[in-house]
This record gives C-alpha cells, sequence and structure tokens, in this order.
C-alpha cells in the first residue's frame, strides 16, 4: 500500500519509523528484531536508509596511505524485501542521486516494481567524496527533483531508453523537507520553491528532515501551503540519548537544538538522565503536533527499538 493511501484511510493518528541497513558483513537479523519489537506499534511503512559509495583511507605498512571506495552499508532493496516478507509491513526505500547513475538508479527501482514496494523515498543525498566518471551511455540526476521527474517517467511507462511495450511503475514518491532551511539554501524562501519543484515534478508527500521546536514545523507548514504545496507533510522526530548529540546532531543534520533543552542535557549527570530528558522532551514535542493534527509521526530511530517504545506507548494511549 502506497505511503499516501495509509495516511487517506488512517483513522487513528500514524507513527512511522526509519532505520538504517548494517553495516557492510553484519546480519540483517539484527535490523528484523528491530521491526519485531516495533510489531506491537502496528507500524504503517518503514523507512530504509540508502547510503552511495565513500571514500576512507587504509594505513599501509610502508607508512602511505590506501584510498579506498566501498559502500558501507549495502542492502537497502533487499532489507525492504525481507520486511515486507517476514512482517507484511510497507517499506519506503531512499532513492539516491548522490553515487549512483539514471541507469543504476532504473535498475534498482525495476527490481523494486518487481518486488512490489510501492513506495520510495527520492533524495539528493550526502556528498560523499565519490564522483563516477560517466561514460557516454550514462547520466545522473544532480538533484532531488530530478530523480523525482525520472521515477515519474517511469510511472507513466517512460524508460532511459525507448522500449516497445514499456509497462509503467506505480511507486508513491516521498520527497524530504527542510523546516530549518537546507544547509546549502541562500534563504528559505528559496529552499521552498525547490520543495514547490518537486510536488510539481510529481512526489506526493514531504517527511521533514529532524527538529527539536515545534514551531520550525508549524512555520515551514504555513509557507509551503502559501506557494501551493497541498501535499501531506510529515514531521520527522529524533530522540537525544546522548550529550555527544549536542555537537553531532547540529553538525550532521544541520539542525538548532533549543538552549532549554541543550542546557538540560549538557547538565545531566549520566547517560541514563540524558535519555529520559531526550524522551520526555520528544513526548511533549509529538503531542502538540499530535494535537496539531499532523498527519503521521516518523521517528528516526536507526539501528535501535528500545528509547522511541517510550514515546510511542504513551502516544498510543492518548489516540
Amino acid at each position: 500500500m502506497k505511503v499516501t493511501e495509509h495516511l487517506d484511510r488512517a483513522s487513528n493518528p500514524l507513527i512511522s519509523y526509519e532505520i538504517i541497513p548494517p553495516k557492510r558483513g553484519g546480519s540483517a537479523e539484527q535490523m528484523l528484531g528491530v521491526v519485531e519489537e516495533l510489531m506491537p506499534y502496528e507500524p504503517p511503512f518503514i523507512d530504509v536508509t540508502s547510503h552511495s559509495a565513500e571514500v576512507s583511507y587504509k594505513p599501509m605498512p610502508d607508512g602511505t596511505w590506501k584510498r579506498c571506495v566501498k559502500r558501507k552499508r549495502p542492502g537497502t532493496l533487499g532489507l525492504c524485501a525481507a520486511i515486507e516478507a517476514r512482517y507484511g509491513i510497507d517499506t519506503v526505500p531512499h532513492i539516491l542521486c548522490k553515487g549512483f547513475t539514471r541507469e543504476e538508479t532504473e535498475d534498482a527501482l525495476i527490481e523494486l516494481n518487481y518486488l512490489g514496494i510501492d513506495n520510495v523515498l527520492a533524495i539528493r543525498g550526502d556528498d560523499k567524496g565519490v564522483e563516477k566518471d560517466l561514460s557516454p551511455d550514462r547520466s545522473r540526476n544532480e538533484y532531488a527533483v530530478d530523480l523525482v521527474s525520472q521515477i515519474t517517467d517511469m510511472n507513466q511507462g517512460a524508460y532511459l531508453e525507448d522500449l516497445m511495450d514499456a509497462q509503467p511503475t506505480n511507486f508513491c514518491i516521498g520527497v524530504g523537507g527542510y523546516p530549518e532551511k537546507h544547509f546549502q539554501a541562500p534563504n528559505m524562501a528559496w529552499d521552498i520553491m525547490r520543495l514547490k519543484q518537486k510536488i510539481e515534478a510529481g512526489a506526493d508527500y514531504v517527511v521533514t528532515q529532524m527538529f527539536f521546536d515545534n514551531a520550525y514545523y508549524f512555520e515551514f507548514v504555513e509557507q509551503c501551503r502559501s506557494v501551493g504545496i497541498d501535499v501531506p507533510i510529515i514531521p520527522g522526530i529524533k530522540i537525544i540519548t546522548r550529550k555527544r548529540h549536542l555537537q553531532s546532531l547540529p553538525a550532521h543534520f544541520h539542525t538548532d537544538i533549543p538552549e532549554a533543552l541543550a542546557a538540560e542535557i549538557a547538565a545531566a549527570d549520566s547517560d541514563e538522565e540524558v535519555k529520559h530528558l531526550g524522551i520526555e522532551w520528544a513526548l511533549q514535542q509529538s503531542e502538540e503536533l499530535l494535537s496539531a493534527n499532523v498527519p503521521c509521526l516518523h521517528f528516526y530511530i536507526m539501528s535501535s527499538a528500545t528509547t522511541v517504545k517510550e514515546v510511542v506507548e504513551p502516544l498510543r494511549e492518548m489516540a
């Protein structure tokens, strides 16, 4: 079932989750165990992140360093297929521009279509320092809007080459939104117009980057509606569980952590206290968002369901 169909049919607030594939050489059973823990909470869909190749350096015996390029977390498609087959939960694999050619993307989408996976999240992806040399028969999507257009074309039966009797795909397309502005955008108005272009290219819904102040989300939605973006906008929530998140989350996701929350976490005496503060903040955020009738809450949980259950349990009692 498509994400938009889940949203349309919901009688109670929906809560979805985002997980990450295991590292190369790891076991899928670890992440399937996370899904198992989420089953009592009836997740309508689960996002699975994707990762392109990245550069690392390996020390050599002669004192030099060897440049290595590899995907540290392959397996997005396989993990999605395993989740759907074992648990019957719809999945949303992330499809990236960065690190993949349009030809590779088309192949991946064909595989997803054969597997009966109805949803994708189309994103540009992080710059990992790896840029493939393109042969004359290869091309790339520079921006998420280009990727959305490619998926929309396939939904209309148009592939990268003219094919006789080509069958259309039927993907529901999600895209990312940034309540605090994408860090590369010159201003918020510019960023929202880029988002509108993705909707006009065929995107069906938006899921936001994590934020810790609901005012950013409410203002973002208002600005989106004012320029004619009328698709569902799902808020993304992250639970802070470690002190180091005060530095790592702003550094990697360019999000602001409110002074009150940052001060409490910085003053905490133990990891357990930090986790308690993070849970309480996420719960308050979630309650306010649900009272504003958001279409869904989307939790970035990555590789553990332990903490999010302490937020979701009381939210289910509210429903």
